[in-house]
């Protein structure tokens, strides 16, 4: 037989881990914050050690508790996976998909209708992470995150290539309208939009550009990308933009590309999911699926 710990007080453990408190655990468990602390209690009189430590007020997982948080997550995962597979064949599925928040809105969102009309009985559940956070947390069945097809830099999942990315300069149509841009010289004078979580593109694009000596010009920079983007359409200043995530953008005349053949490579996006327990393929065909919308014509998609 095996010798398994408290399976309730895995999943204490594992959601406040997740949820990084107790309290935060407690509602979504939907228990008592007392509940879950003895939970965690008789996990570490199990293990024979501390999971957490005191960091001020605060308790924190220690290195080798969120290793096993991370595991305890996948195999709740691939429990609740297995069990709607098996168990409720006529249910409704749910497949949760993490996703940095610009891809998720200018790329992932906009397709997932095509998904639905051929896959009436599967709900697609959008979650969005900063592309300044890149870890892989339980309670999602795929993640798309930005990094190279690697099988070491996450080794408990398969890896699928899905997008290369490249930026290039991006201004609205009314701006140009106004001042337009015909030589990388002429971005000199216009208002620079920056991201925090895009840091260094601006230097790239001006490296390719041969304006390295503006590198040290003012800049406007926001938090987040999409709040960047956002202020590029509002006409109120040039910024450093992706594609393929915005070619919708310029498809539906939101934004231009005044100087297209200045491309600077970006690491692409990966999309990763659990080595085990997938009935039915269902996050395998997905990812089928989205590497389909993002291959070219005729490649071929992804079989694992």
């Amino acid at each position: 037989m095996r010798r398994l710990p408290p399976l309730n007080a895995l999943r204490a453990f594992e959601a406040v881990v997740r949820m990084g408190s107790h309290a935060d655990a407690a509602l979504q468990l939907g228990v008592t914050q007392g509940a879950v602390s003895q939970q965690i209690a008789t996990l570490e009189h199990w293990l024979g050690q501390a999971l957490f430590t005191k960091e001020g007020r605060r308790m924190v997982a220690t290195p080798m508790a969120r290793i096993l948080a991370a595991e305890v997550g996948l195999s709740l995962d691939r429990l609740a996976l297995a069990a709607e597979a098996y168990g409720r064949p006529g249910v409704r599925r749910i497949l949760r998909v993490s996703a940095p928040t610009s891809l998720a809105m200018r790329w992932l969102i906009p397709r997932l209708a095509r998904y639905h009309a051929a896959h009436p009985d599967v709900e697609v559940v959008v979650t969005t992470v900063s592309s300044l956070v890149e870890d892989l947390r339980g309670g999602v069945d795929v993640a798309i995150r930005r990094g190279v097809a690697r099988t070491d830099l996450w080794p408990q999942h398969h890896v699928v290539p899905l997008l290369d990315e490249v930026d290039t300069l991006i201004m609205s149509p009314a701006l140009f309208a106004r001042r337009p841009i015909h030589a990388p010289a002429d971005v000199e004078g216009h208002a620079w939009l920056a991201s925090e979580t895009r840091a260094g593109d601006w230097d790239g694009w001006l490296e390719a550009a041969g304006l390295q000596h503006l590198a040290g010009l003012p800049r406007q920079t926001f938090d987040h990308f999409f709040v960047t983007r956002q202020a590029v359409v509002d006409g109120l200043g040039v910024g450093i933009g992706s594609l393929p995530l915005l070619e919708i953008d310029v498809a539906c005349g939101n934004l231009m590309l005044p100087l297209p053949g200045i491309r600077v490579p970006r690491t692409g996006y990966v999309a990763l999911y659990p080595r085990q327990a997938d009935p039915g393929r269902l996050l395998a065909g997905f990812v089928d699926w989205l590497a389909g919308e993002a291959a070219p014509a005729g490649a071929m998609q992804h079989k694992p």
